[in-house]
């Protein structure tokens, strides 16, 4: 028997139309998605595709956030894939469960499906009878296998994709409403911090726990091997607890930091897995480079910076775990949960409850095992633990930083003929759910301990060190190396946008600098050397929306500078040109951009996608740096470790480009490289001078005056 066909997106991993959809007695419909809200507006685009292909009012609609109950298994939220993984599941989902609907009114009415319309819910024929999807749909309609055989409703069809939908869930954050796991109360609810060893890798040798015990409000202190927690009555308590215990603990020191080199220099000092990812040859073109000229970029390490500190409520009873996490994947957080907790799977329970900022890895899912190890201390009452900001900033896993280096020939016409890039990075994800060990920090402290798993970089053509480093524009010679070094001083793992952030800055930033060389303008340059229609479409989109001069020198400190990339060289274009003054420092004045995501559902959440990702971009590149010394990690709180504010955010114009007849393309990482590319060639225009390492500080744009 030859296998079963493949279904689009998710799917093809979650095959029962069950576990999509639900049609409620209250004359609505619930929809479940694997897929997290972490502000991206995700729930609201979904219920917008499940509106249009159901044939209902959007108000019906209720998206249920993941959990591993009842939703599918779509692994993590990330990598701008919920629309192409989700949103296409539920599309192909809900155009069968209407067809199904359809199928069962014909027949109770005694008519061919030519003579009915849906609107609503509701099933008319031509005759003027109906029948309701609620009338219609017993438990047993859904309970079969997708076979995603009924098409999706054509664009013209359209009436709430492609609408600019408001959002679900911005009135309840807007007016203060509990909104947040950091918010949740429940019934005899406890309150837990944990002890974190000061240096990676410090053992805990002794604390006299009796001496926390005896003060007020403690419940428990917890302490197994290096791991040291304790539970209070309530939060304020818990810290004074949580305060004393790291000051009467006593521990062996940890491995230390390597600081007698620069990152770029420790990176290319350290043994790495080397691979070839592209390789072009064209040996008459070679021939014919005239000028050569090569560069080297870097990023250091950055954090997520959440706006709020990681938090988790965890219960256990009857043997069995319940936690509500922030959690990015809640199916891959349960595996890591149940080894760490030595319990079957199938007796943990993680529902996702939004959390209050974050965009990538960072210490939402440790603080899970956290409260899972504080709640199973005092059985039967839930625990909640939230994360000290000093100890998000310390060990929260970080952006690995990364070196860059470039080379590329040019001929007598000042065309790219040759082009060599190298780079060096740690792998960017060691999120949970990988095989062969447990990626949460309290599993390596226990007494028993866990060893974390082989750190994961993800597979071209998405990739993740490597993500976008292979360059969309065509020459005819090219050599793209990867050089993977697997263990990093500091704990890294996904970051927004991957390796993609630094690939293209370096990319992009270079293309000017080659620009230059040859003595022509960025936009022309750009577009002589892509074929793509898509990608010059944008570029000269963006050229258009910025009124960009070609030629024009920069205005004494102020400049302009543009940058181009197609996000993971599969999913959306994104151009951005900014302006920037540089004085005392470097300031964004204001930015454009222009985004080709195929068909878009809602051109307000992807103007928001795009604003959002230049403002995060600007910060990374003009202000973010993790520190450290030999110890620690020095950047622990927003004195150390700055980021943009309200007040320098610049005003963003957005402009879309879209193409109803093609497939969504996600669009939250896309502005990522070329803003921060766009801003390095910028600052370049307007002194005449390269800054190649970010961030761009002060300091460094007068080291490159000098």
């Amino acid at each position: 028997m030859s296998a079963p066909r493949k279904l689009p997106g998710s799917l093809e991993t979650n095959r029962s139309l069950a576990r999509w959809l639900r049609f409620n007695s209250d004359r609505t419909v619930t929809a479940h998605t694997g897929k997290v809200e972490i502000g991206q507006g995700i729930l609201t685009v979904l219920a917008q595709v499940v509106a249009d292909e159901l044939d209902v009012a959007i108000e019906r609609v209720r998206i249920a956030t993941a959990d591993t109950v009842h939703g599918p298994d779509e692994g993590t939220t990330s990598g701008s894939r919920s629309i192409e993984e989700s949103g296409v599941a539920l599309r192909f989902a809900c155009a069968e469960a209407r067809d199904l609907l359809l199928q069962r009114a014909a027949a109770k009415l005694g008519v061919t499906l030519e003579q009915l319309s849906a609107a609503d819910g509701v099933i008319t024929a031509r005759d003027g009878r109906s029948a309701s999807y609620w009338e219609l749909a017993d438990e047993g309609l859904l309970e079969r296998a997708a076979l995603a055989q009924v098409a999706p409703k054509a664009a013209a069809d359209h009436k709430h994709i492609g609408a600019a939908v408001r959002r679900l869930d911005l009135p309840g954050k807007f007016s203060g409403a509990p909104s947040y796991v950091q918010d949740m109360e429940l019934p005899g609810m406890l309150y837990g911090r944990v002890v974190r060893p000061p240096t990676y890798g410090a053992r805990l040798t002794s604390v006299e726990e009796s001496e926390v015990q005896a003060m007020p409000g403690v419940v428990a202190v917890v302490r197994d091997g290096s791991f040291l927690g304790v539970v209070a009555t309530r939060e304020e308590q818990a810290v004074r607890a949580a305060r004393r215990l790291a000051r009467i603990a006593q521990w062996q020191r940890g491995t230390e930091l390597p600081v007698e080199m620069t990152e770029a220099e420790y990176l290319q000092s350290q043994p790495s897995k080397d691979e070839v990812i592209s390789e072009k040859q064209d040996t008459h073109a070679k021939q014919r480079g005239a000028q050569v000229l090569a560069a080297s970029y870097t990023r250091p390490y950055t954090a997520h910076a959440s706006m709020a500190p990681s938090c988790a409520v965890a219960q256990f009873a009857g043997g069995g775990y319940r936690i509500w996490s922030h959690t990015q994947g809640v199916y891959p957080l349960r595996s890591d949960l149940a080894r760490a907790l030595g319990v079957a799977e199938s007796a943990v329970a993680v529902m996702h409850v939004q959390g209050a900022g974050c965009y990538g890895h960072n210490g939402a899912d440790d603080v899970a095992l956290d409260a899972a190890l504080l709640a199973r201390a005092v059985a039967g009452r839930p625990v909640k633990v939230q994360w000290m900001r000093a100890d998000e900033f310390a060990w929260e896993p970080y952006g690995p930083a990364m070196l860059m280096k470039t080379c590329a020939a040019l001929d007598a016409g000042g065309n790219i003929v040759d082009w060599s890039y190298d780079l060096w990075s740690y792998p960017h994800s060691s999120r949970p759910g990988s095989k062969g060990g447990v990626n949460l920090i309290a599993a390596w402290h226990l007494a028993q301990p866990h060893a974390p798993a082989t750190p994961n970089n993800p597979p071209l053509p998405a990739g993740g060190s490597h993500r976008n480093a292979i360059p969309i524009y065509d020459f005819p010679n090219q050599c793209v190396t990867n050089h993977l070094v697997m263990q990093s001083p500091l704990r890294v793992s996904a970051l927004r946008a991957l390796g993609g952030h630094a690939n293209v800055y370096a990319i992009e930033s270079f293309i000017d600098e080659l620009a230059a060389v040859a003595g022509a303008d960025p936009v022309e340059f750009r577009l002589r050397h892509l074929k793509d229609p898509r990608a010059r479409a944008v570029i000269e989109a963006i050229a258009q929306q910025s009124a960009w001069q070609a030629g024009a020198p920069g205005a004494a400190t102020c400049g302009r500078g543009i940058g181009f990339a197609r996000y993971k060289n599969l999913g959306c274009y994104v151009a951005v040109v900014v302006e920037v003054d540089v004085e005392s420092e470097v300031r964004v004045r204001r930015a454009w951009a222009v985004v080709d995501a195929g068909l878009v559902i809602n051109p307000d959440g992807v103007r928001n996608q795009i604003e959002g990702g230049v403002i995060q971009a600007a910060s990374m590149t003009l202000k973010e740096q993790v520190t450290y010394d030999r110890e620690r990690v020095t950047s622990r709180s927003w004195r150390d470790y700055p980021i943009m504010s309200f007040a320098e955010a610049p005003p963003v114009e957005v402009k879309i480009i879209n193409r109803p007849d093609l497939p969504s393309l996600g669009a939250g990482e896309g502005a990522a490289g070329p803003t921060s590319a766009a801003i390095a060639n910028a600052v370049a225009h307007a002194l005449g001078a390269r800054v190649r390492d970010m961030p761009i500080t002060r300091e460094r744009v007068i080291a490159a005056l000098a």
